[in-house]
């Protein structure tokens, strides 16, 4: 085994880094503690990583760890996964597709409402009319 990174996954949401570092500590030296936070509420998700000096120790902490209770939770060590690579969601901005239309709303009135901004913003470089009108 070679890998010395570990996912602490059931973690109570008030847990922080300084906890985890203190804990895992006990089994050995830890370098690097990265609790994950949702990024729109900035509330934990509820899991970490904890990276250990070296493979012995983090097989030391999962052995010691795994099935602990922490704040009233039973939280699962194990040694991470290497991160899977996910294909690109469809229709998220920067998909390298440009959209015709320029969206906002048709209703009129004031911009602070949301009316207005709206309309074509499309069309093709034939389109345009650069030379003099007929």
């Amino acid at each position: 085994m070679e890998n010395s990174k570990l996912y602490v996954g059931n973690l109570p949401f008030t847990t922080t880094a300084q906890d985890l570092e203190a804990l895992f500590a006990q089994a050995g030296t830890v370098s690097v503690v990265e609790i994950i936070f949702d990024k729109m509420s900035g509330r934990s998700r509820g899991f970490a990583f904890v990276t250990m000096g070296s493979p012995a120790d983090a097989q030391q902490a999962v052995e010691k760890f795994n099935d602990h209770d922490l704040g009233g939770r039973k939280i699962g060590v194990s040694i991470a996964r290497p991160r899977e690579e996910r294909a690109p969601r469809p229709g998220g901005a920067g998909d390298g597709e440009r959209r015709g239309f320029g969206g906002g709303g048709g209703r009129g009135g004031p911009r602070r409402f949301g009316g207005g901004g709206g309309g074509f913003r499309g069309g093709r470089d034939g389109d345009r009319r650069d030379g003099p009108r007929d």
